[in-house]
């Protein structure tokens, strides 16, 4: 049996979580379909058949990592939101909790839900954007509050795309011991979005 890596942030310390982060690691290394079932096993420590006593196919492994994560990720900005009484502190929040899943604890899993997408069903893929509709939400509750303050002249939803676009890139450049940390990268971007309109 295989030496069992930690767990990825926000999953369960149980045999499912276990075997979620496993799966989450390898379908980031080498893709969702050169990732074997039986690979998913061994790198859990159990039997192939084992594992269909808690998923009935691949795919229904692949979806409950992206929906624990986004659910993880969405419970993790409301947390930080709800620490601060103005929408602009707000927004940090928001921006520092997205940098945090992007780059972060849960690097792993965001990246397989953004390469592994197509491999979902269209239901799968339905019901995993339902789910995002509400993490997406309140950004957009944020930003329009923002928006009628005055804080920016853009349309809200377009200001959401500029933000996603900064922070989904990071994974291409970010790094932890460079000369900038995520604090103060949050509030760069936060500047990008306010600072530079009250100029």
């Amino acid at each position: 049996m295989t030496e069992q890596a930690p767990l990825i942030h926000g999953m369960e310390d149980s045999p499912r979580g276990k075997l979620l982060s496993a799966a989450a690691r390898l379908f980031r290394q080498h893709g969702f379909d050169r990732t074997t079932v039986r690979a998913i096993a061994r790198e859990t420590g159990i039997q192939s058949g084992s594992l269909f006593h808690h998923f009935d196919s691949k795919e229904d492994i692949l979806f409950a990592v992206m929906e624990e994560v986004i659910r993880f990720n969405t419970q993790r900005l409301r947390d930080l939101m709800a620490a601060e009484s103005t929408a602009e502190r707000r927004l940090l929040a928001l921006i520092r909790g997205e940098l945090q899943s992007i780059v972060g604890d849960t690097s792993e899993a965001m990246i397989v839900l953004v390469q592994e997408w197509r491999c979902l069903s269209p239901d799968r893929q339905q019901q995993a954007l339902a789910l995002r509709d509400i993490y997406e939400q309140l950004w957009l509750d944020v930003l329009t509050e923002l928006h009628q303050q005055g804080a920016f002249r853009a349309d809200p939803f377009i200001m959401r795309r500029l933000l996603n676009g900064m922070t989904s890139w990071t994974t291409n450049w970010f790094h932890h011991e460079g000369s900038v940390d995520m604090e103060e990268l949050a509030r760069i971007m936060l500047e990008r979005v306010i600072g530079e309109q009250r100029g």
